[in-house]
């Protein structure tokens, strides 16, 4: 009996070690070569240098905090845009906590200049709290803000914002999107409009 156990235990222990260096160690190291030799931007976060400093990402959002930029969706991840703690809250449609931040949420919108019905993503977050694109609806009701601030005409600032807009892949794969780091970077090229 003693004899048959050992002669079972060692391939199961060489099995054990062979997948652990083969999952842990050689298939990680070679999709990370395939993706640094193939696709090195993506594989490295999109990230966007300017004058040798990265200003943002294009696939990872960011806070925007100024008036002067469209404001992202609401983020559950840590503090906010936390890359080190994406997620989302896991609040369900019934948890207080969650009706509370939502009404708080309105009330920043509503004070910021936002009428009409709100769409969805400027009160919600998204499922990984990192999501970079809004609805073109929620960019374009944050539009008079922006052009008051900035001192554009409105349809300028909604020309902007129209013409930021991906439609979804293949034409059916998706939601229409706007990129809000690509979209604030455009409208920082913009001149605002002299004074008469």
């Amino acid at each position: 009996m003693g004899n048959d156990f050992t002669s079972s235990l060692r391939p199961a222990i060489v099995m054990t070690i062979l997948f652990a260096i083969l999952l842990c160690a050689a298939y990680p190291m070679a999709v990370l070569g395939i993706g640094q030799a193939i696709f090195p931007s993506q594989a490295n976060g999109s990230l966007v240098v300017e004058n040798g400093k990265v200003v943002g990402s294009n696939v990872v959002g960011q806070a925007f905090t100024s008036d002067r930029y469209f404001q992202s969706r609401p983020s559950a991840a840590g503090k906010g845009y936390d890359g080190l703690s994406s997620s989302g809250s896991n609040l369900g449609p019934t948890s207080q906590a969650l009706v509370d931040r939502v009404k708080g949420d309105i009330e920043k919108a509503r004070a910021a200049g936002v009428a009409g019905d709100l769409p969805a993503d400027l009160v919600t977050a998204s499922g990984s709290g990192l999501d970079p694109d809004l609805s073109p609806a929620a960019a374009l009701a944050q539009a008079p803000r922006i052009a008051k601030v900035r001192g554009l005409p409105e349809a300028r600032v909604r020309s902007l914002v129209e013409q930021s807009v991906e439609r979804p892949l293949l034409g059916f794969l998706g939601e229409p999107r706007v990129s809000l780091f690509a979209l604030n970077r455009q409208l920082d090229k913009i001149a605002p409009a002299s004074a008469p």
